[in-house]
This record gives structure tokens, sequence and C-alpha cells, in this order.
């Protein structure tokens, strides 16, 4: 495991020492979460945008074009107001 050691501004290191305490952890598992959060966050931006450059329009409107039309919305895809 490495050791950092990191400056905050007073406000932000206010700010996590109360959400720790509500939430029940220590700091030093409180920012590993979070930056583990972002990580995963940024590295998921980068897959999907990886994976889009590989994608084919022609493809894409085959799949579409194998869908059979429907009139019907099923309830489960309805938007309830």
């Amino acid at each position: 495991m490495g050791i950092m050691t990191v400056r905050l501004p007073h406000s932000v290191h206010e700010q996590i020492k109360k959400l720790c305490i509500s939430e029940g952890v220590s700091m030093n598992q409180f920012l590993v979460i979070a930056a583990a959060e972002k990580i995963s966050s940024l590295m998921t931006v980068d897959f999907l945008k990886s994976e889009a450059a590989l994608a084919d329009q022609a493809d894409f409107e085959a799949v579409l074009r194998a869908v059979p039309a429907s009139d019907k919305i099923p309830d489960t895809d309805r938007i309830i107001a």
C-alpha cells in the first residue's frame, strides 16, 4: 500500500470529516472509496469512447430494422406522470 499526503482546503476537510462521522467511516476509507469511484468513472468513459469508435452505423440500423413494428407500448415502458 502507498502513503500519500494530501493538502486540502479547510472547508473541504471539514465537509469530509462531517460526512465520515455521518457515514461511520474513517477519513482514509472515505478518500480511498472516493478515489476508486473517480477512477472507475474515468475508466468507464474511456471504455465507452473506445467502444463507440468501433461502432458501425449500418450494423446499428440493421438491428433496428429487425425489431418488429408495434403501435402498442408495453405497460413496463410507460412513463406515469
